[in-house]
C-alpha cells in the first residue's frame, strides 16, 4: 500500500439494516419495543431481587449482576441501531466505534464469565448442599464477581486496543449495526494476520476456559442429580438449574457461530442476523427464562404486585 495517496479513516458508516428499505419502518418498531421490554425486564428483575429479603442469597446475587450486565450491554448497542434507521447520515467516529467495541466486549466478556460463576454455584448448591452456606459467603460471592469484571476490563482492552492499532485508509463503510470486530477487520488496509491470531488466541483461550468450566460443572451436576432417589427431589434440582441452562445454550451457541467461523467464510448478512440475537434478543428474553421459569421469582413479583395494589 505504499507510495499510494491515502487518508486515514477519521470516522465509519454504519450502514445498520438500510439495505431493508421496505422493511425500515416495521424493524425500528420491533427494535424499539424489543429495546423497551429489555429494560423492563432487566430493571424489574434487579429491582425484586433488592427489595425482597428472601432473594438475598448467593444465586439472585449473580442474577442481579447478569440483569445489570444484559440492562448495560444491549445498550451499548440499541441507541445507535435505532438512529440509523431514522437518519441519513449514519456515520460514527473512530473514538465512538472504538468505545462501543471496548465497552460492548468488556461487558459480553463479563456475561461469559458470570454464567461460569453461576454455574460454578449450582455445583455447589446440588453437588454440596451442607456446605454451601459456607463456601458460597458474601465475601466469596464479591470476590467472584469483581475478578470476573477485572479480567473482563483487561481482556477488551487487549481486544480493542489490537483491532485499532490497524490502519484504516479505504472503505469506511461497515454492512453491520454496530462496531464489530469482523466488519472492522474486513475494512483494514493493514496486514492482518498477526491480529487475527492475538484475537484468536485470546478469544479462543477465554472461550474454552468458560465454556469447559461449564461443561465440566454440569456434568457433576447432573451426576448428582440422577443419584437422587425421589423424582420430586430431582424435579426440584433439575429446575434450580434449567434456566441458567437455557441462557447457557441460547449465549454460547450464538457465538460459536458468530466469532468460530473463519473470516474468510465471513457472510455479513448471517452475522447480522445472529448478532442481532446475541445483542438484542438474549438480554431481552433472559429476564423472561428467569422469571417464568423460577416460582421464587414468581413469588417475589406477586408479592410486590399485591403490596403496591393494596398499599
Amino acid at each position: 500500500m505504499e507510495g499510494k495517496n491515502q487518508t486515514s479513516v477519521t470516522e465509519f458508516i454504519l450502514l445498520g439494516f438500510s439495505d431493508l428499505t421496505k422493511l425500515k419502518g416495521l424493524l425500528f418498531i420491533v427494535f424499539l419495543i424489543m429495546y423497551v421490554l429489555t429494560l423492563l425486564g432487566n430493571i424489574s428483575i434487579i429491582t425484586i431481587i433488592r427489595i425482597d429479603p428472601h432473594l438475598h442469597t448467593p444465586m439472585y446475587y449473580f442474577l442481579n449482576n447478569l440483569s445489570f450486565v444484559d440492562l448495560c450491554y444491549s445498550s451499548t448497542i440499541y441507541p445507535k441501531a435505532l438512529i440509523t434507521f431514522k437518519v441519513e447520515k449514519k456515520n460514527i467516529s473512530l473514538l465512538e466505534c472504538a468505545t462501543q467495541l471496548y465497552i460492548f466486549g468488556t461487558l459480553a466478556t463479563e456475561e461469559s464469565f458470570l454464567l461460569v460463576v453461576m454455574a460454578y454455584d449450582r455445583y455447589v448448591a446440588i453437588c454440596n448442599p451442607l456446605l454451601y452456606t459456607v463456601v458460597m459467603t458474601k465475601r466469596v460471592c464479591l470476590q467472584l464477581v469483581m475478578s470476573t469484571y477485572i479480567v473482563s476490563l483487561v481482556y477488551s482492552s487487549i481486544h480493542t486496543g489490537n483491532v485499532f492499532s490497524m490502519t484504516f485508509c479505504g472503505s469506511n463503510v461497515i454492512h453491520h449495526f454496530y462496531c464489530d470486530v469482523t466488519p472492522l477487520l474486513k475494512l483494514s488496509c493493514s496486514d492482518t494476520f498477526y491480529n487475527q491470531v492475538v484475537l484468536n488466541t485470546f478469544g479462543g483461550i477465554v472461550g474454552a476456559v468458560t465454556v469447559t468450566a461449564i461443561c465440566v460443572s454440569y456434568i457433576y451436576i447432573i451426576s448428582a442429580i440422577l443419584r437422587i432417589r425421589s423424582s420430586e427431589g430431582r424435579h426440584k434440582a433439575f429446575s434450580t438449574c434449567a434456566s441458567h441452562f437455557i441462557t447457557v445454550t441460547l449465549f454460547f451457541g450464538t457465538l460459536i457461530f458468530i466469532y468460530v467461523i473463519p473470516t474468510s467464510h465471513y457472510s455479513g448478512n448471517t452475522n447480522r442476523v445472529l448478532s442481532v440475537v446475541y445483542t438484542m434478543v438474549i438480554p431481552m428474553v433472559n429476564p423472561m427464562i428467569y422469571s417464568l421459569r423460577n416460582n421464587d421469582v414468581k413469588k417475589a413479583l406477586k408479592n410486590v404486585l399485591e403490596k403496591k395494589w393494596f398499599y
